[in-house]
């Protein structure tokens, strides 16, 4: 069994946020695999589906995102999911908008809901997918721009992102992370605009 678990806020006032990147790539995961994500447990919502043979757990926590690793470690511990088969996906201002990362394992890189997953879960060793939210320019306070929506010229990149992670994720239940890291880890949406107009999310 996997556990897919995206990091975002809950509420209205934080969907389609910068910070809620993970949210969306779980609900693109869940699109793809034809199942909703809408059981309360483990401190969160909470979907399941199988996949190439898997049993998956797909997971939002509804902590607050400091708060994340205990919706995580309540929802591993109960169906006894090892380390490995635990992908995190959140968002990334070291990361350009667009650009995705996978890693097999490392620090949160001052990520404070992958700071509470490593805390919970006692391990660094969790692979994660980091989707790009680029950083404010000048001297914008970082916290309201990860708190902002995305602005309309960024919603075609994002939108691109979004799709890449959630197919990053499928590949590594289906064909191993590092395999996954070959495929996505060179993906940067900005070079790859050949797809539609953007998302209706960011016409709202």
């Amino acid at each position: 069994m996997f556990l897919i678990a995206g990091l975002g806020n809950p509420g209205k006032e934080y969907e389609d946020t910068r910070h809620n990147v993970g949210f969306m790539v779980l609900d693109k995961i869940s699109e793809k695999l034809n199942t909703s994500i809408n059981k309360v447990k483990f401190k969160g919502l909470i979907g399941d589906a199988m996949y190439k043979g898997e049993k998956i757990l797909l997971l939002k926590p509804l902590t607050f995102m400091n708060l994340s690793g205990e919706s995580v470690a309540d929802a591993a511990r109960f169906y006894k999911i090892p380390l490995e088969n635990i992908i995190i996906i959140y968002d990334d201002m070291d990361l350009p908008t667009g650009r995705i990362r996978i890693r097999p394992e490392g620090s949160s890189g001052g990520h404070r809901g992958m700071d509470s997953v490593i805390y919970q879960l006692a391990s660094d060793k969790i692979c994660r997918i980091r989707v790009g939210i680029g950083r404010p320019d000048g001297r914008k306070d970082p916290i309201n721009y990860v708190l902002g929506k995305f602005q309309k010229e960024e919603a075609e990149d994002i939108k691109a992102a979004i799709e890449a992670a959630a197919d990053a994720a499928l590949c590594i239940i289906s064909d191993g992370v590092q395999k996954a890291m070959s495929i996505y880890n060179g993906f940067d949406a900005a070079q790859d605009r050949q797809k539609g107009k953007g998302s209706d999310l960011f016409d709202k």
